[in-house]
């Protein structure tokens, strides 16, 4: 491992400029941001940037740390083709170069040649990132973090090993996120319209894993029963689109079979608000600030492990999550009272609604968990 910041030339040429890298999945990116949030705190001063994909850049709209979010392009988002994806990826690359960069942090928890040999085209003057598994690091990745040290730590804890390779010690931050006010009010204001008020629980139905799905019908019968016992109302949350879609696979059909169960009219094309008596605001999320924002106005969250999840935590929500066949230990919500529901098959269909209503009647009570 490298040296301090001041052996590494931080400020020689005042206040440094720094790069943070990455182009994983949202909730990749929110386990980041106790890196940005400690970056910021070192260097108040710095030049402060993220490089995120086009997916999930969104999710840092407004993000109090950071002074500019550059998009890096995949090909399978669509909306470029392979010539453009060249022009623009050409163009990016020079415009990195020209701000002269101090730092580029590689916030991917392991060695990938490819994206090590792309924070080369940025010429910076130091590079940290985890070492390759086997053999040593390459001379330009300066201030390399071993692989040895990282086992049976959160993402967010293997992630904020970088900020030490500088010199920066202590715990993480809490991660965080922004929140558009505009998106905020219009929340609200479709709640009023739906009678949905405190306590209000977020639902979440949507998981890329088939392990991580739990049933469209188990949903409703819990949220009639947390509406019962507690007089709760809820927000739904769901990827739009039909299952089927080839590119981006939604939960329209599993959706409206929850509010169909709930007694309120399945969806109709263009209509996301739905009718009925009970109070529910079904909340289809395409854009991630919608989704950031709907969240917000939850007190508590029901979801399974993914994005959904972690910006929930980001925002402070005590949670009830579903996991499936995915690493708790490295994935859990981080730094808010929560219950983790995995059977021992790591298939959430085997969770039954009795123990999800007890873990949701737990987080109202449950100690902070990290």
């Amino acid at each position: 491992m490298a040296g301090s910041s001041q052996q590494a030339g931080v400020g020689r040429r005042g206040p440094p400029r720094i790069l943070v890298v990455r182009r994983d999945n949202i909730g990749d990116l929110v386990c980041t941001t106790p890196l940005l949030a400690a970056l910021r705190r070192r260097f108040p001063d710095a030049w402060l940037a993220v490089l995120a994909n086009s997916y999930n850049a969104p999710v840092l709209a407004g993000h109090p740390d950071i002074d500019a979010v550059f998009l890096y392009r995949k090909l399978k988002h669509g909306g470029i083709g392979p010539l453009g994806l060249v022009v623009e990826r050409v163009r990016l690359v020079r415009e990195l170069r020209g701000a002269r960069l101090d730092f580029v942090f590689l916030a991917k928890t392991l060695f990938q040649r490819r994206e090590f040999g792309f924070a080369r085209l940025l010429a910076p003057a130091h590079i940290v990132g985890y070492a390759p598994l086997h053999g040593p690091a390459p001379r330009a990745l300066d201030h390399a973090v071993p692989e040895a040290g990282a086992e049976g730590l959160h993402e967010v804890e293997r992630v904020f090993r970088l900020a030490r390779a500088i010199g920066i010690d202590g715990p993480p931050p809490p991660m965080g996120l922004g929140v558009a006010a505009a998106e905020l009010t219009y929340v609200r204001e479709a709640m009023t319209a739906r009678g949905v008020r405190s306590p209000v629980v977020g639902v979440h139905l949507s998981a890329r894993k088939a392990s991580q799905r739990w049933p469209a019908e188990r949903f409703a019968v819990l949220m009639r029963a947390l509406h019962e016992r507690h007089g709760a109302s809820f927000i739904l949350f769901w990827s739009p689109g039909r299952s089927d879609h080839p590119q981006h696979p939604g939960d329209d059909e599993k959706a409206s079979a929850v509010l169909d169960a709930l007694g309120v009219a399945p969806l109709s094309k263009g209509v996301a608000r739905g009718t009925g008596g009970f109070p529910v605001l079904a909340w289809p999320t395409q854009e991630l600030p919608a989704l950031v924002a709907g969240l917000a106005a939850c007190d508590r969250v029901i979801c399974s492990d993914g994005g959904a999840m972690h910006v929930a935590a980001a925002l402070g929500k005590p949670i009830v999550c579903f996991f499936g066949n995915s690493d708790a230990t490295l994935w859990r919500p981080w730094g808010v009272p929560y219950e983790l529901l995995q059977p021992a098959s790591r298939d959430v269909a085997d969770v039954n609604v009795d123990q999800a209503l007890a873990a949701c009647e737990t987080i109202a009570i449950a100690p902070q968990a990290g």
